[in-house]
């Protein structure tokens, strides 16, 4: 069982740092010592457009710590979640890991090291304006820290918008539609479509895209209303009405449903997408993972009509945690505190992978000569937006964005019926995962989606 555990797990790495030669008794959990005689600290995240940068700044901790410390970091596919959840089950789990995918269910799941009582003061007041229940800190307790914050653009070929005789982004999704259209007429020959999304993974596609879209539209975070503290999916018809039609009319990139962000970059990078929407990343993304020489640029999210009525949401990212079942604790919390350092977040800041989120590093860097960079920076009309009830493990039925890009591939059902289900469905979870006392939630009838910060 150990050994197809390891073959498993081995099986989902990207990138390895050290590979998966690792003797059994060395395998997982933060073996205590690696062959050096150094205390061995293993590492796993699952982003991939900072993986080399990463990968230079452990060699660097690797080289210079006085503690005797030696990271092995690993690059996982997109099962990450799924990996950690079979690592943690069989006694494999890494020391360190990042935090930002699937936060709140591996929070309850117990998976993460409270960092109250490592962090000293000076840290914790460094870091307190940007903690937020849900994505840093879950009953009470402090799990993880922002590294850098994202922020959500129309991401656009400026050549294929010039070539179909477009002058501009579009603002409304009627003009979405349309331009689409209209950069795939003009170069459907050569294998270029006007939009494409990652749909293999219909939650990061829609997380990245229509959650935006609604937030500029004055509708709340993924069919969550924050002034009634329920769920209400109405916002989503004419946003998926818009997909569907992209898609019927043959202007969406062909294979979508089993693509990847990476394979979608890659076709954007060789001029085969006229535009899509997706985070600050990019920015890094297009200077080093997949470098290219189209001109390309960012605009604003568009509106459902053109109107906007809400700021568009940034995140501000979770990353590091220290985990529970590490057997080297404080030989992680050290190696965690080093990424943590102000002077690495600066150096982080200033490669244009990340925007900062502490405004100490945002007053000591220096603002990236990288091209994109100034469209993605933070703007007045960009706010971090409340965190939703995570009421997954209480819905029964798929998923919201599973459900709509089934509508959208299937062409068939009833639009209406499918929102009313959704909402019903979701409702019921709520209230389900608050009478468990996994969620809290109240209304806000003052909620403004103009006022946020």
């Amino acid at each position: 069982m150990k050994k197809s555990m390891i073959a498993l797990l081995c099986a989902s790495l990207a990138v390895t740092a050290a590979g998966c030669g690792a003797k059994e008794d060395d395998a997982g959990q933060g073996a205590a010592s690696g062959a050096n005689g150094k205390t061995k600290v293993l590492f796993w995240t699952a982003d991939r457009h900072d993986a080399d940068y990463i990968k230079g700044v452990v060699d660097n901790f690797n080289k210079t710590n006085t503690d005797n410390i030696e990271v092995e970091m690993s690059v996982m596919s997109e099962n990450y979640v799924q990996s950690v959840d079979l690592a943690f089950a069989s006694g494999q789990a890494p020391d360190v890991l990042n935090a930002k995918f699937d936060f709140v269910n591996m929070a309850r799941k117990n998976y993460f090291e409270p960092l109250d009582g490592y962090m000293k003061d000076d840290m914790k007041k460094r870091f307190e304006s940007t903690l937020r229940d849900s994505a840093n800190t879950y009953d009470g307790k402090i799990y993880t820290l922002p590294n850098y914050g994202t922020t959500i653009r129309l991401v656009y070929n400026q050549e294929l918008f010039e070539k179909a005789g477009i002058a501009a982004p579009p603002k409304s999704l009627d003009e979405l539609v349309a331009d689409a259209k209209k950069i795939t007429d003009a170069g459907k020959k050569d294998g270029i479509y006007g939009f494409a999304e990652n749909f293999k993974n219909p939650t990061s596609a829609m997380e990245r895209s229509v959650r935006n879209i609604l937030q500029v539209s004055g509708y709340g975070v993924d069919g969550f209303n924050f002034k009634t503290g329920k769920y209400d999916f109405a916002g989503y018809k004419e946003i998926i009405t818009a997909l569907k039609k992209i898609k019927d009319d043959g202007s969406m990139l062909p294979g979508v449903e089993s693509m990847d962000i990476d394979p979608l970059r890659a076709q954007f990078a060789a001029g085969k997408i006229g535009m899509y929407l997706s985070y600050s990343a990019e920015v890094g993304v297009y200077q080093t993972q997949f470098p290219t020489k189209i001109k390309w640029s960012a605009a604003p999210v568009p509106s459902i009509d053109g109107t906007v009525k809400g700021l568009n949401g940034m995140n501000g990212a979770q990353w590091l945690s220290v985990s529970s079942s590490s057997k080297v604790k404080e030989a992680a919390w050290k190696f965690v505190e080093y990424m943590y350092s102000e002077d690495n977040l600066v150096k982080y800041a200033e490669t244009g992978l990340g925007m900062p989120v502490l405004q100490a590093v945002a007053d000591k860097m220096k603002t990236p000569d990288i091209y994109g960079y100034k469209e993605f920076v933070p703007t007045k009309s960009d706010a971090i937006w409340p965190i939703k009830p995570n009421v997954d493990s209480s819905l029964t039925g798929l998923k919201y964005a599973d459900a709509f890009w089934k509508y959208i591939l299937d062409g068939s059902g009833d639009l209406d019926a499918l929102i009313a289900d959704l909402t019903k469905r979701y409702n019921e979870a709520l209230d389900k995962a608050a009478k468990a006392g996994d969620v809290k939630v109240s209304p806000n009838p003052n909620f403004d989606p103009m006022t946020l910060k």
